[in-house]
């Protein structure tokens, strides 16, 4: 495994967890910029998602707060579920300090760990651009491109990128 920025750890999530993971993912769906969900989804549908029974949710701890958070799950189920799929959030004032690349570098290696055989995600919004640079840098290829996929709640309709990760 890499090493984590100083005094980052990451592990499984646990339900005394849920109430920072909830606060992570309101702030950023509130931006409505980046993910799929709607600014006034609630705690329970957004936690059931997250933190859902077929996926595997972690959090990013720093001075003993939730600094960041993201899943593993299968991408499809069935004939599918070889290849994994991952979301991951970060508050704003964590950005710039290693958190995401920390948490896509362990995501990658549990990925691995757990029997998956590649990555995909789904909807990378063309506009996130510092995600978009992240990916790419941690070894993803942009394999597609979705005309107006996404709508941004201050841009309108924005293209999305899927993007792959063969292991």
């Amino acid at each position: 495994m890499n090493a984590l920025p100083e005094g980052l750890t990451i592990r499984k999530a646990d339900k005394t967890d849920y109430d920072q993971i909830w606060e992570i993912i309101r702030e950023a769906i509130s931006r409505g910029s980046t993910l799929a969900f709607t600014p006034d989804a609630s705690r329970e549908e957004m936690l059931a998602f997250w933190c859902a029974s077929y996926a595997h949710t972690y959090v990013a701890v720093m001075d003993e707060k939730t600094v960041g958070t993201f899943f593993i799950k299968a991408n499809q189920p069935g004939l599918g579920a070889h290849i994994a799929n991952a979301g991951y959030i970060t508050p704003v004032l964590a950005g710039g300090k290693g958190i995401g690349e920390a948490m896509c570098r362990f995501s990658l290696d549990e990925a691995r760990r757990l029997g998956y055989q590649a990555m995909q995600f789904n909807l990378v919004v063309k506009s996130n651009t510092r995600a978009v640079k992240l990916w790419l840098r941690m070894g993803f290829e942009i394999i597609g491109e979705i005309p107006e996929a996404f709508n941004d709640i201050n841009r309108g309709l924005t293209n999305a990128y899927i993007m792959y990760q063969k292991f």
